[in-house]
């Protein structure tokens, strides 16, 4: 069976990219081939690949680093955006339109491919528009894919994870499970927290992840770190049972 899944995030900036990679990582241990895509990036740099001057996205490279499928960068990141800031704004700034309609075909491109694993990231968090009249969980809606929440844990992330499974469930979308990343190495009650979360949020927790030492500042260090904190087979047994016949 091919199984496939959509990870967002509470917010931007707590972890998707390393959660998603480690998925893929894990995956890849477990000698499962695996593809990922990040559809749309906001805050693009120009790269030489090729020859080619491409703009490129650091969470997509990362993406296209540990997926085991051969993928060109373009097919990782079809919708690559200069500034790092809301994707229909920064389109809007380059004079560019997105559809979902165009990103759910870049995505099936992905799909096609047929891994055994194939991870499809957003941007930001869930409610994150594309258009004045699209958001991202539409493109989610058109793929019907499993949807995997990480939760940075700060203060505040109780709220943001709540009011995100709730609109995640609202939209008609299974959630698949959560993990809970440990951004803020103050954080307060923190054990307590994630016991609300366990108790509050309608998926299994698939990880707790601590707080990454600064020292690991190697992003491929930083997946294995984090991969060590994940639960791969709970994943996948339940996209299994979610995506089966």
């Amino acid at each position: 069976m091919k199984l496939s899944c959509f990870i967002t995030g509470t917010d931007t900036d707590v972890g998707k990219t390393l959660v998603a990679a480690a998925l893929l990582q894990l995956a890849n241990s477990k000698s499962l081939s695996t593809a990922a895509i990040k559809p749309v990036a906001a805050g693009c740099e120009p790269q030489l690949i090729n020859d080619e001057t491409v703009m490129t996205n650091a969470d997509a490279l990362l993406l296209q680093q540990f997926s085991s499928l051969a993928l060109d960068y373009h097919e990782v990141n079809p919708v690559a955006l200069e500034s790092a800031i809301a994707p229909h704004i920064a389109a809007a700034q380059q004079q560019r339109t997105i559809s979902i309609d165009r990103l759910a075909g870049f995505c099936r491109g992905v799909l096609s491919k047929g891994a055994d694993l194939t991870v499809v990231e957003g941007a930001g968090g869930w409610r994150v528009p594309v258009s004045a009249r699209e958001t991202l969980p539409d493109l989610v809606k058109q793929l019907r894919l499993p949807v995997v929440l990480v939760v940075g844990l700060r203060l505040g992330c109780l709220n943001h994870a709540l009011l995100s499974a709730e609109a995640i469930v609202r939209d008609g979308l299974p959630l698949a499970g959560w993990v809970a990343n440990g951004i803020d190495p103050e954080m307060s009650v923190q054990s307590e927290n994630i016991a609300t979360l366990k108790h509050s949020l309608p998926a299994p927790c698939l990880g707790i992840v601590p707080h990454l030492p600064t020292d690991v500042r190697d992003e491929t260090n930083r997946v294995a770190a984090m991969a060590a904190s994940l639960d791969i087979e709970s994943l996948i047994e339940r996209l299994s049972v979610l995506q089966g016949d």
